[in-house]
C-alpha cells in the first residue's frame, strides 16, 4: 500500500491564504493599525509609495475572522484548479490584475471610503472558472449564467442594499476573470506557465 503524503498542490493560491491570515492575525494584534497602514486601500497621497502598495496589498487584509473565512472558502475551493489549469504564474497575475483593478476603482470613485478584501480576486475566479470549457467563437451557457447570477446579484445589492460591502469591486473583479478567462482559453488550448 502506497503511503500517503501532503502536496503543496498550489503555491499561489496557498501562499495567499497563508499571507492573507498572517495579514488578519497582525491587525487583531495591532488593533486594526495594520490594516490602515497596509491593508486597506484609500485616497492618499499620491506622492506616498504606501498609496501604490496599498492599491495590490488591499486584497490582503480583512475587515474580520467572517469576512476573511469568506474570501478564503471561495479561493482555495476555486483556486487550486485554476492555477491546476492556467499554472502559477498566469493565476499570480489574474489575482495582481484583480487587485489592482479594484483599488484602483474603488481610490477613483469612493475618494472618502476605505477597502479591504480579497473579493474582487474571488469574482475573478468565479468568472475564470466558468470560462473553463470556452472555445474560441463559442460562448458557454455556464458563463452566461454565471455572470449574470454573480454579477446581477452584485449590480441589485449594490442599489438596493446598505451595507459595506463594495459590490463594484466584485463588479470589477468578476469583468477581470471573464476577461482572464477569455483571453487565456483562445484557441481553446490548455495553456501552461
Amino acid at each position: 500500500m502506497k503511503k500517503l503524503k501532503i502536496t503543496f498542490n498550489a503555491p499561489v493560491v496557498l501562499g495567499f491564504a497563508v499571507v492573507s491570515f498572517a495579514a488578519m492575525l497582525l491587525n487583531v494584534l495591532t488593533g486594526g493599525a495594520s490594516n490602515r497602514l497596509l491593508f486597506t486601500t484609500y485616497r492618499s497621497s499620491p506622492l506616498s509609495p504606501l498609496t501604490w502598495i496599498r492599491l495590490f496589498t488591499h486584497a490582503l487584509g480583512h475587515s474580520g475572522w467572517e469576512h476573511y473565512i469568506g474570501n478564503m472558502a471561495y479561493l482555495l475551493l476555486l483556486g487550486p484548479a485554476l492555477e491546476e489549469k492556467y499554472g502559477s504564474k498566469r493565476i499570480l497575475l489574474v489575482m495582481g490584475a484583480a487587485a489592482l483593478s479594484t483599488g484602483l476603482v474603488h481610490t477613483l470613485l469612493f475618494p472618502g471610503a476605505a477597502m479591504c478584501g480579497a473579493s474582487g480576486i474571488v469574482f475573478a475566479f468565479i468568472l475564470l472558472t466558468s470560462f473553463a470549457g470556452f472555445r474560441e467563437g463559442e460562448i458557454p451557457v455556464t458563463v452566461i449564467l454565471v455572470a449574470l447570477i454573480y454579477i446581477g446579484q452584485q449590480v441589485y445589492d449594490g442599489l438596493f442594499v446598505r451595507d459595506n460591502v463594495s459590490n463594484l469591486s466584485h463588479i470589477v473583479g468578476g469583468l477581470v476573470g471573464a476577461a482572464a478567462g477569455f483571453l487565456l482559453n483562445r484557441g481553446g488550448k490548455k495553456r501552461r506557465g
